[in-house]
């Protein structure tokens, strides 16, 4: 079992996804993501690991994802099962996907 860790130097690609909804379709979008997250995208080469974040404002949902490489995001986005639940995210969201690097990490 895979859990996310955030660590500077990691060889870990993150991949997040920043959707603008209504918020009457919030729980709507979340629904969908964790769908895709369980069907797809978990079963993927190098998939570590996915989080849905969700504003209290209700007009975003953050999908944070973990891969071992940015090949294996590449792969996923073109994998025509992961695109279903792409574009039924885009039907009632906005979304703003990018890969990052973690650059810094601060605990108390």
């Amino acid at each position: 079992m895979s859990e996310t860790v955030i660590r500077v130097g990691d060889q870990v690609a993150t991949f997040i996804n920043v959707f603008d909804v209504d918020p009457s379709q919030q729980q709507e979008l979340i629904a969908i993501l964790d769908e895709g997250a369980e069907k797809v995208m978990r079963h993927r080469p190098g998939f570590i690991s996915v989080n849905v974040l969700a504003s209290v404002d209700g007009t975003r949902v953050v999908n944070l994802a973990q891969w071992r490489s940015p090949d294996d995001i590449k792969a996923t986005a073109g994998d025509p099962e992961a695109q279903v639940f792409a574009k039924r995210a885009a039907e009632i969201a906005k979304a703003v996907p990018q890969a990052y690097k973690v650059v810094s990490v601060h605990h108390a």
